[in-house]
């Protein structure tokens, strides 16, 4: 079931259990509307978790409401809701339907990543969905020699990247589906995604890469297939480069 109608049906799930309690009495009535919050929001994350949510789902069902009640008694002007959808939109794109929030690689990530590139031979990388360009800009610059490609969905994070790589000549971005060209013509491929779209990776990188060719996942592995080699980047967020060769027969 995708993640967003598991969302709307554990917040109806909520309300309904939240009516049938006040219908029942076992909402206490001096207290207001929010013994009725409570109950909606503690039923909806309930729901949630029996539908198998992801974990980061439950506070926010716990939320939803009170923040619905709390927006509402402030007085807002409704266009500022309708200004912070539209940026929200810019950003996260569609991020509800793949699954892939914006992650931004770091400075030790990107040093790790350098470190696992072929010296001494010019090379071409694909940054699959490249945010704001931060892996593509810091890697042109450290190896003037290669070519990074990066291809992000979002509109934001898109326009902003090709605003801060004008200077950088060995970088090229586009807007669209990373998994919609070939990744034929690449020596190496980053992705930094979520578990989720990992066994599509995969098997695109499989079907289309040549032998001898990296792929290298932030944070999230690959399923049913082991890597050639883990690396530690010992940042503050632990994490962890899981690195395939193509070609290479999984363990």
């Amino acid at each position: 079931m995708p993640p967003a109608l598991k969302a709307l049906l554990a917040q109806i799930a909520g309300w309904l259990v939240a009516i049938a309690f006040a219908r029942a009495g076992l909402v206490p009535g001096s207290g207001g509307l929010w013994p009725l919050i409570g109950v909606q929001a503690a039923a909806a994350a309930a729901t949630a978790a029996l539908l198998r949510s992801a974990a980061w789902w439950l506070p926010i069902h716990l939320a939803f409401s009170p923040l619905l009640v709390l927006a509402r008694g402030a007085g807002i002007a409704p266009g500022w809701y309708l200004a912070a959808f539209a940026v929200l939109v810019a950003i996260y794109w569609t991020s509800f339907r793949t699954q892939v929030p914006l992650y931004l690689t770091n400075r030790a990530t990107v040093a790790a990543v350098a470190a696992l590139l072929p010296a001494r031979r010019p090379l071409r990388l694909l940054d699959l969905g490249s945010g704001t360009g931060t892996l593509a800009r810091a890697l042109a610059r450290e190896r003037p020699d290669c070519r990074f490609h990066g291809i992000e969905a979002a509109p934001a994070p898109y326009w902003l990247s090709r605003l801060l790589a004008r200077d950088c000549p060995n970088v090229s971005l586009e807007r669209g589906d990373f998994f919609a060209p070939s990744w034929a013509a690449y020596d190496a491929v980053y992705a930094f995604l979520s578990p989720v779209p990992m066994a599509r990776v995969w098997a695109k990188a499989a079907r289309e890469m040549r032998p001898g060719s990296l792929l290298v996942s932030n944070s999230f592995a690959v399923p049913g297939i082991a890597p050639e080699r883990v690396v530690a980047v010992g940042d503050a967020r632990g994490t962890q480069l899981f690195v395939y060769r193509l070609g290479t027969p999984s363990k």
